[in-house]
């Protein structure tokens, strides 16, 4: 009997072909590096934001899940709020110096002000 799922076929239309096979987009495997080999950038950022000053931390390399336990752990102790997204951390206002501080501290050893 064949499997008929239909949330396995959303983005093909239709195949003739009897044998065919659907194609599900499989998690791509990251590995994340050891703290003191990420090259974390950390900057001031305007652009976009409605002229709202944001602490932009870029060049993590890892899960996404280590990536927001990483960005949770940075709020908490800022005191602010703010988002992972697109392997980016955001922390609302200016708190470059304090983030440097805390990352260092926690073995971010790469990190540096942009």
């Amino acid at each position: 009997m064949k499997k008929n799922d239909w949330k396995e076929r959303l983005g093909v239309t239709y195949s003739t072909n009897p044998d065919f096979a659907y194609q599900t987009e499989a998690e791509e495997n990251k590995t994340t590096l050891p703290k003191e080999k990420q090259r974390l950038r950390i900057m001031l950022d305007k652009r976009n934001r409605g002229g709202k000053t944001v602490t932009l931390i870029t060049g993590f390399r890892g899960t996404n899940d280590e990536l927001t336990v990483l960005g949770k752990m940075l709020k908490v102790k800022c005191g602010v709020g703010g988002s992972t997204k697109d392997g980016d951390i955001i922390l609302q206002g200016d708190f470059r110096q304090k983030a440097l501080e805390l990352l260092e501290k926690d073995g971010y050893s790469g990190s540096k002000i942009v």
